[in-house]
């Protein structure tokens, strides 16, 4: 990895390549056709489960009422769509393996 803290595309890439002998191109390209195709399904709406990784979610949050930390005043908040993570139990248990 080129960082300690992230994973990148190019890292994935160059893990693909090494470990399967994909030229570094076709390495490239495969990733960012997974990371299209996965882009895709969830912009579609569609939930994306990656056995024993996790599964994104994409979620509708209705409107709501906020509060403006600073000044107190109310302020509706738009309903909007968003991406969440829940890792799998096979992941759970890795992470606080290596902790």
């Amino acid at each position: 990895m080129a960082s300690a803290e992230t994973l990148t595309r190019a890292d994935l890439a160059e893990a693909l390549h090494r470990e399967v002998g994909l030229s570094r191109i076709d390495s490239a390209r495969m990733i960012e056709r997974i990371l299209a195709l996965m882009s895709d399904a969830l912009a579609a709406g569609e939930n994306v489960k990656i056995s024993g990784f996790g599964t994104f979610v994409i979620r509708e949050k209705g409107e709501r009422i906020g509060r403006n930390p600073k000044t107190g005043v109310e302020v509706p908040i738009a309903p909007r769509r968003v991406l969440t993570f829940r890792a799998s139990q096979m992941m759970r248990e890795r992470i606080v393996e290596a902790g």
